[in-house]
């Protein structure tokens, strides 16, 4: 029953990606984008991030992305880096 167990929280916690830790477990995720790249807008489809960007050499700026949840609990934050 132990290995069952201890195979089933390695499996979950290694199954999962950086934005799904992020976004179910309260985790941080940065992103870097290339140089001359500027963040448009960024979203969530199901369980994956979709990031618009344009090219374009303005100042680079950080950008932080931050669950407000209705408990306080758990809450994810996701930064992204202009370079």
């Amino acid at each position: 029953m132990n290995k069952i167990l201890l195979f089933s929280t390695l499996f979950t916690l290694f199954g999962c990606t950086e934005n799904e830790i992020a976004r179910n477990y309260g985790g941080t995720e940065t992103i870097i984008l290339d140089k001359n790249v500027r963040l448009v807008n960024a979203t969530w489809k199901e369980s994956n991030l979709w990031i618009i960007t344009k090219k374009d050499s303005s100042s680079p700026s950080t950008y932080y992305f931050k669950e407000k949840s209705n408990w306080g609990l758990q809450e994810g934050q996701i930064i992204i880096i202009e370079k």
